[in-house]
């Protein structure tokens, strides 16, 4: 029976690994097909969604981060969605849920969740193996009001626009510049979520010098315009 889940109040990251069939996940402002064999993750401080298609049995699992795990911590690199395998992580959710309804030991219990957590980082940190982008993304997270362009995003990995443009696709799942523009947007999430900045501060603090561009490009990543996000966010405390 086809179902939608829409989750306003998401603070911390979101894992969803697809086991069997096919659905739609909302991620970057956009809805993507989900199938078999593709695992996404969303970022902290981002509206997450996602729905059932008509006839088709979608079969899943998913692991949710807090708000302080380290997994949602600003300015995390991870892909936005790829091509991987959860069955290893469901094999591990399902023993973690053994034990529980058992005797819950909790070095057992302690023992599944770094299983869990060590799958999860083979799926979220494959840019760690691509020395360049980690440099890459090291420097821009250190200066997001920099007026960032493609060409001054390849000159400092040393690499091609084409060739940054192909690399970030391939582990990211994300155009250079729509990386830069997620990791902007996640900065000002947290701003306007732990400080009393005015709105135009924030934008400007991540390179936004026109306040409608800032508030479009929020909306879209994260679900809200920065005002609503705000006071949904102070009345979710």
């Amino acid at each position: 029976m086809p179902y939608r889940i829409v989750r306003t109040s998401l603070s911390g990251a979101y894992l969803h690994a697809s086991l069997g069939g096919e659905g739609r996940i909302l991620l970057d402002g956009r809805w993507r097909p989900h199938k078999r064999g593709m695992t996404s993750l969303a970022p902290a401080l981002a509206l997450h969604a996602f729905h059932a298609i008509p006839s088709q049995r979608w079969q899943y699992c998913w692991v949710r981060y807090t708000f302080d795990s380290p997994r949602s911590k600003l300015g995390v690199l991870s892909p936005v969605i790829t091509a991987f395998d959860g069955e290893p992580i469901r094999h591990a959710i399902m023993g973690l849920s053994h034990e529980m309804q058992g005797a819950g030991n909790a070095a057992s219990c302690a023992l599944w969740v770094d299983l869990i957590e060590r799958y999860v980082d083979r799926f979220a940190e494959p840019w760690q193996d691509e020395r360049r982008l980690r440099l890459l993304w090291m420097k821009v997270q250190s200066d997001l009001a920099h007026a960032w362009t493609l060409k001054k995003l390849a000159s400092l990995a040393a690499l091609s626009t084409e060739h940054l443009r192909r690399r970030c696709q391939r582990s990211m799942g994300r155009s250079p510049m729509q990386q830069l523009a997620v990791l902007r947007i996640q900065h000002a999430a947290h701003m306007l979520a732990t400080t009393d900045e005015k709105i135009e501060v924030v934008a400007h603090s991540v390179g936004y010098q026109n306040p409608f561009a800032f508030s479009n490009t929020f909306k879209k990543i994260t679900g809200l315009r920065p005002s609503h996000f705000r006071a949904h966010k102070r009345s979710n405390a």
